[in-house]
């Protein structure tokens, strides 16, 4: 009875914890990046009430198996799903991130402590660093701010917006490149705007004229003046000037490669003007235009400028120089890498987002806010991290993992913990029935003893309960409280 009564207990404390688990994995069905939790049972020890035995040949009695009885169940674990997803749900927002395809975690930091998480619901503070719902910083890789290298070498924490990646550092223009037609049938002039940058990012802007001096033959020429320099908007004493003329074949359209790059100097009537040193070395700027891609068709005269010179290797655009940037945007792409855009045009990598693994996740002990703390059963974190793309999985910008909960498969659980923890507590009711009759024996038994040792010391003698206040005669008679009472020798009985 004992036995059933340790394990009724027993079962109704396991079926309990069970339910606790239960009902903090219902309870977090929305939290983001959530890992369910399930718990096994394990039996306690057993008492054995008699050993077993082997075939015994000289009598010819066969072996016996032990007798043992159990003393009920325990908590076996508590294990989390750590390798399941759950399901991603869109956001729109450009700093809610989700790990998928993989069984990494993002870096954080918190207190000086370094946590784990799957929940990738971040924001930015007051400062610009990248940091979790509850203020941890999330840690990544920089970037070498000279050669745009990204560091792995270890972990800091993330900024989405600093001084130091705010702005980008403006470029003077070394060459342009004009493309267009020119109508060799129109006696106007044709007229395009200049546009290049000196070293602090200032823009100037020249008119530049070709005028059409003769033709020879299916040769054209035409000679190129500039003008009307301004400066951020406002005219300057600046002049742009250049020895050159431009050939087109009527017949090809294309004009003659020797003269296709026309050198534009600019000049200042001041001696040492400051602008100059800004614009180019020794107070000059030499700006090479390619006009190779100007055309001689029938069609209307039009020359449209780009910024730079194509290299013929890269097919990129150089010398085009940029005004200061100012950041306009950010994202981070699949790698975790931080893109920034500015209104130079500029696009930048400001960092990456570095991720882990474990030998062990589901060893990782939770810390609560949807953070993890590495255990000895886990691994330890290197303090470097990886690249999402050693681990085979990618980052999502714009959407959120989500709980893996399985409703459906909690609420079955729950039904059967339930029906465990009933029969456990009618474990303990039956039992309670078979204990109360050798309970109410004992208490009978102690009575009568009681009874026989008082009543000898009772019998013909006046005796005066200080408690009740009640007066007993030599025949046992209460002649205090109006109650009459015989008193045996052996026990007390109502008279």
């Amino acid at each position: 009875m004992m036995r059933a009564l340790f394990s009724g207990v027993s079962g109704l404390k396991s079926h309990q914890t069970r339910m606790d688990v239960i009902g903090n994995n219902i309870a977090n069905v929305n939290t983001v990046a959530y890992k369910s939790q399930s718990m096994t049972f394990s039996e306690v020890f057993y008492q054995t009430t008699q050993t077993a035995t082997g075939p015994n040949a000289d009598t010819g009695k066969g072996g016996t198996n032990a007798m043992q009885i159990g003393l009920g169940s325990s908590v076996g674990s508590i294990s989390t799903a750590m390798t399941t997803e759950g399901a991603t749900e869109r956001t729109d927002n450009a700093t809610d991130l989700a790990i998928t395809g993989c069984n990494a975690f993002f870096i954080v930091s918190s207190g000086g402590n370094t946590y784990f998480t799957r929940a990738g619901n971040f924001t930015k503070d007051e400062s610009g660093a990248l940091v979790t719902q509850s203020g941890a910083s999330v840690l990544g890789w920089q970037v070498d701010s000279e050669t745009g290298e990204i560091l792995k070498d270890k972990v800091s924490p993330l900024y989405l917006e600093s001084d130091a990646v705010k702005y980008t550092l403006p470029e003077r223009t070394t060459g342009l490149t004009l493309a267009g037609n020119i109508n060799s049938t129109e006696s106007d002039d044709v007229t395009t705007t200049l546009n290049f940058y000196d070293s602090l990012g200032s823009l100037y802007q020249a008119t530049v004229v070709l005028h059409k001096e003769g033709q020879t033959g299916n040769d054209v020429t035409y000679s190129i003046t500039a003008s009307s320099i301004t400066k951020d908007g406002e005219k300057t004493d600046l002049t742009l000037t250049t020895s050159n003329t431009l050939v087109f074949n009527s017949v090809t359209g294309l004009s003659n490669e020797a003269n296709a790059n026309i050198e534009f100097t600019v000049e200042s009537p001041t001696a040492n003007d400051p602008q100059l040193d800004n614009i180019g070395a020794e107070g000059t700027h030499i700006l090479t235009v390619d006009m190779s891609g100007i055309k001689m068709l029938a069609d209307k005269s039009s020359i449209k400028q780009t910024y730079g010179i194509k290299d013929a290797t890269t097919g990129n655009y150089i010398g085009g120089g940029k005004a200061v940037g100012t950041m306009t945007s950010y994202g981070i792409d699949t790698m975790g890498r931080i893109n920034a855009s500015y209104s130079n045009g500029d696009v930048k990598t400001i960092g990456q987002i570095a991720v882990t693994e474990f030998n062990n996740p589901g060893g990782l002990e939770k810390v609560g806010e949807n953070l993890y703390a590495a255990t000895l059963n886990s691994g330890e974190f290197d303090g470097i991290g990886k690249d999402i793309s050693a681990t085979k999985g990618k980052i999502q910008s714009g959407v959120l993992e989500m709980s893996n909960v399985d409703l459906a498969q909690e609420f079955t659980t729950m039904i059967t913990t339930q029906r465990g923890y009933q029969a456990n507590s009618r474990i303990i009711t039956v039992s309670d029935t078979f204990f109360c009759p050798v309970k109410l024996l004992f208490i009978n038994f102690a009575t009568l003893k009681f009874c026989a040792v008082h009543s000898k010391l009772l019998q013909g003698q006046h005796f005066r309960s200080g408690i009740h206040g009640s007066t007993w005669n030599k025949y046992g008679r209460n002649v205090y409280s109006g109650k009459s009472h015989q008193i045996s020798r052996n026990t007390f009985v109502t008279a």
